[in-house]
Order: C-alpha cells, then structure tokens, then sequence
C-alpha cells in the first residue's frame, strides 16, 4: 500500500501541479470592441445631393454634386462642438429597397458590421461646409442609393453624420458585361465572318466551273 502511495504522490501530485500552473497562465482572450453605433452619434451634418429621387444615373458616366455643411438647428452645433471634426468622409449607400433579401448590403447600427455603405465618394478635411462633384464609380451596381457623410475625429472615429432621406433615393444604372468596346469588336468580327463566307462561297463557284 504504502508503494502504491508512493506511486500515486510521484506521478498525480506533479501532473496536478502541472494543471495548476496551466490554468494560472491560462488567459481568456478579451471579447472584440463593439464599432460606434449609429444610433449614438449626433446628426450634426445637412447634406445634399443633386441627383432628383428616382433619378436614374449611369455608372461612369454621370455625377453628383454634394454638399454637406454642420447642422445649424441641432443641439450638436453650439457653439465650439465641432472642434473636434478635423475631417468628412462621404459615402454611398444602398437605399432600403435595395438591402432587401441582400444580406451583402445590410444595413446595422453597430457600424463595424454595417454593409449598406460601401462605396467611399469623397474625404476631405473638415471646414464646416463643403461642396464637390463625384462620378459614379464604374464599379457601383444597379441599384437605388442615397449619401451619408460622417465627421470624424482626429483618430478617424466617426463621430457624427448627415445624410440624405433614404426614402427620396435615386437609381444607379450600373455597367453590364457587355461594353461598347465589345459591342463593336463583336460587329467587326461579325463583318468579318459574312465577309470570308462570301470569298469562300465565290472560289467553291470558281472551282466548280472549271
């Protein structure tokens, strides 16, 4: 008995110390921070956009003139709140009848996980009003956008926002497959075709009447 005791204090007593120790050093990892939410920050930005609601533009053809400038009626524009904006940063973002059944264009209030505004228009530093003219990205799909703008701080936090009524949104005609520059090589290899066809059909005449 007492060498079984033996036993048991030389192998269980160091692997229970083993465990102990592991279970000390053992940390668990912090959860992620949560992004700002949408719904904490001010709306301290007007912004505008010239397109008309349910006009339709084309994508890398037509532009849009915005302009943004600090919400003169909201409690944020008192005097001295916005010195903490040192920059804006505009975006597109789908409009609502454009999220449906699209989990890729979801809009969220936790911004981090927010997908509805994806396409970046504008950055520029923050001077309490700005205007400028945007063309429509090639890459932006069909669809019906509106514009946010969000001011941010010295870090890059976003810390308030603007935006034109999602409601009032206009259409973006995006590019398909299909570009001009195929258009036309498709009609020239078109002629081409009709044109050896009607060589070939003239030598097998030639050769026939020999």
């Amino acid at each position: 008995m007492a060498r079984f005791g033996a036993v048991i204090h030389r192998v269980f007593l160091p692997l229970l110390l083993l465990l102990v120790v592991l279970g000390a050093c053992h940390v668990t990892p912090a959860a992620p921070a949560a992004g700002a939410r949408l719904s904490a920050l001010a709306k301290a930005l007007v912004v505008e956009a010239s397109p008309r609601a349910g006009q339709v533009l084309h994508a890398g053809e037509d532009a849009i003139t915005v302009t943004w400038s600090l919400n003169a009626t909201a409690a944020a524009a008192a005097a001295g709140a916005d010195a903490g904006y040192k920059a804006v940063k505009v975006t597109l973002c789908y409009a609502p009848a454009s999220q449906v059944g699209r989990g890729w264009r979801k809009a969220h209030d936790d911004l981090s996980k927010d997908k509805a505004c994806q396409f970046k228009i504008a950055q520029q530093p923050y001077d309490g009003a700005g205007k400028f003219e945007y063309t429509v990205a090639r890459d932006v799909p069909t669809a019906s956008y509106y514009v946010r703008a969000y001011a941010l701080d010295a870090s890059g936090a976003r810390v308030a926002y603007g935006e034109t009524a999602p409601s009032a949104s206009f259409a973006v005609a995006g590019i398909t497959g299909v570009t001009a520059s195929i258009e036309v090589a498709a009609g020239v290899l078109s002629a081409f075709s009709v044109a050896a066809l009607a060589v070939f059909l003239v030598l097998e005449n030639k050769k026939k009447n020999k």
